[in-house]
C-alpha cells in the first residue's frame, strides 16, 4: 500500500522501551507452533473484554499504580525518533497518519466529535499501560480503551509473517488498522455498550466479543477501501492470509487442540476474511454495523 510519509504534528505516538525496534528482515523468534500455543493460552485464560480489545490478545490483569505511564524506564524519545527507529516503526507511523486523517474525515461527515488514539510501539519484554495494567509480548497487539492506546510489539510482525506465510506490508497494516477499529468502537460508545450487554447476559459474552472483533476487521478493510487508490497488487491477498492465520479455529488447530466454537473470541478464519473483505467493498460508513444486527 503506497502510504504517504508520517506527520508527527498530526499523530500521537510513543515508545515504551525507548525505541520502535524491529526490521524488515527474515522472520525470527518464536516458531508458529509455540506462538499459537502462547496465544491460545492468553485467549482462553487471560482475556478480559472490559480491559483490553485486540487482534489476538490477552493481557495480565494487574492494576497499574496511579500516575504510572507506559514507559519502561528507558530514555524518552521524541515522536520523530520513535517513528524512525526502524522500518516497521516508520511504516506504522505512516499508517497512523493515514488512519487519523481517514477516520477524522468520516466523523466530520457524520457530525461526530473525533479523538485520536496514541500508538505505543515497543519491542520485546513487558509493556505497562496507563489504564489496563501490564502485558507481555506474547499477548500480541491490543487496544486499551481506558487510555485510548494501541499497543504493538513490532516483533509481532515477524511472527505474523511466519504464521500467514506472507511478509507483505498489507498484513502488517491490517494489524494496526484492526486495533484502530477498536478505537472507533470505543469513542463511539459501542465498546461500552457491548461490555454492559456482556455483563447483563454472560452467556452471550463470547458471541458479542466475536462481533466486536469482526467489526474491527471490517473497519480495517473500510480504511483500506477509502484509500483504494493507494492499494497495490497483492495487498488484498496479504490481508486475507493474515486474517486467516489468526482465526480462532486455525489457532486452536495449530496448537494441537480440538476446535471449540464455544471458546471463540475473535471469529473463525473464514469469518475474519469475510469481514475484512466486507470493509474493503463497503459503499457506506454503516456497512460494518451488520455484525451487531440481532444482538
Amino acid at each position: 500500500m503506497r502510504l504517504g510519509p508520517f506527520d508527527t504534528s498530526r499523530i500521537n505516538v510513543r515508545s515504551s522501551d525507548g525505541g520502535g525496534g524491529g526490521g524488515m528482515g527474515r522472520a525470527g523468534g518464536l516458531g508458529c507452533g509455540t506462538l499459537a500455543i502462547a496465544l491460545i493460552g492468553a485467549l482462553v485464560f487471560g482475556l478480559d473484554p472490559s480491559q483490553t480489545i485486540g487482534l489476538i490478545e490477552g493481557v495480565q490483569q494487574q492494576t497499574a499504580p496511579a500516575g504510572q505511564g507506559a514507559g519502561g524506564g528507558g530514555q524518552q524519545l521524541s515522536e520523530a525518533e520513535v517513528c524512525t527507529q526502524s522500518e516497521y516503526a516508520t511504516e506504522a507511523c505512516n499508517a497512523l497518519t493515514s488512519l487519523d486523517a481517514t477516520w477524522s474525515a468520516a466523523f466530520t461527515r457524520a457530525g461526530l466529535p473525533f479523538e485520536q488514539p496514541v500508538l505505543d510501539l515497543y519491542r520485546g519484554g513487558r509493556v505497562n499501560t496507563q489504564g489496563c495494567g501490564s502485558a507481555t509480548s506474547a499477548v500480541g497487539p491490543f487496544y486499551c480503551p481506558s487510555d485510548k492506546g494501541i499497543y504493538i510489539d513490532t516483533g509481532f510482525y515477524d511472527q505474523l509473517a511466519q504464521m500467514s506465510g506472507t511478509g507483505g506490508d498489507f498484513a502488517r497494516l491490517y494489524v494496526i488498522a484492526h486495533e484502530y477499529g477498536h478505537h472507533i468502537q470505543n469513542i463511539t460508545g459501542l465498546a461500552g455498550q457491548v461490555r454492559a450487554a456482556q455483563q447483563r447476559n454472560p452467556r452471550a459474552a463470547n458471541q458479542l466479543q466475536v462481533a466486536m472483533e469482526l467489526q474491527a476487521d471490517c473497519y480495517a478493510g473500510m480504511w483500506a477501501g477509502k484509500n483504494r487508490n493507494l492499494i497495490e497488487p497483492g495487498d488484498l491477498e496479504e490481508g486475507l492470509k493474515a486474517a486467516s492465520a489468526i482465526g480462532d479455529d486455525t489457532l486452536q488447530r495449530n496448537a494441537g487442540q480440538r476446535i471449540n466454537p464455544e471458546g471463540f473470541t475473535h471469529g473463525t478464519s473464514r469469518q475474519r476474511m469475510d469481514a475484512l473483505r466486507r470493509g474493503l467493498e463497503a459503499r457506506n460508513d454503516a456497512a460494518c454495523d451488520v455484525f451487531f444486527e440481532g444482538n
